[in-house]
């Protein structure tokens, strides 16, 4: 069982700008349309959770839904996800430990934690095993942290880095837990 993070951030730590902008994640150049090994990650997992905020960033790209896996929508002020997407998401409450309990015991054991807050708050209940974060070279000034405020530090061990493109820091980090 493994609770992973796949994320990017800008060199000074945020995951979207002030406005909840994205557009400076495509600042460097991809001629090749290379998805930085999203698709090798996503076969790895089972389903991804994400806080509501992210789900409706989501829902506001062009184009098809992004996720072959189910997701589930940490979410206590949704009533239902849009129609056109009830077949592939669906809403989910409780605790990050409750949402963990309910998923791993409908066989989902390999979750995609993405979202800020909802990152956050797995981090916070030292949930999650492993983060792979990619660091894009731009600074944005102020945004939305990828974290935040811990009751305690939770030591991670480094993996590997991959250097994307000439100029993406993609690090793979696995918790350690005493």
């Amino acid at each position: 069982m493994s609770n992973c993070v796949y994320i990017a951030t800008s060199l000074d730590g945020f995951i979207a700008d002030k406005n909840g902008g994205l557009d400076w994640l495509h600042s460097i150049p991809n001629p090749d349309g290379s998805d930085m090994g999203f698709a090798d990650f996503m076969a790895t997992i089972d389903a991804l959770v994400m806080g509501r905020n992210t789900f409706e960033t989501v829902l506001s790209f062009d184009g098809e839904w992004p996720y072959p896996k189910p997701v589930y929508v940490a979410s206590n002020s949704l009533e239902i996800v849009p129609a056109d997407v009830d077949d592939k998401a669906s809403l989910i409450q409780g605790t990050p430990e409750e949402i963990i309990t309910a998923l791993n015991g409908r066989g989902l054991k390999n979750l995609y934690i993405d979202g800020g807050a909802t990152i956050q708050q797995f981090l916070q209940c030292d949930l999650i095993d492993e983060m792979i974060i990619t660091t894009i070279p731009v600074l944005l000034g102020e945004g939305i942290p990828l974290f935040a405020h811990l009751e305690r530090p939770l030591e991670f061990e480094h993996l590997k880095t991959d250097v994307l493109l000439g100029s993406l820091v993609k690090s793979h980090y696995r918790r350690v837990k005493v």
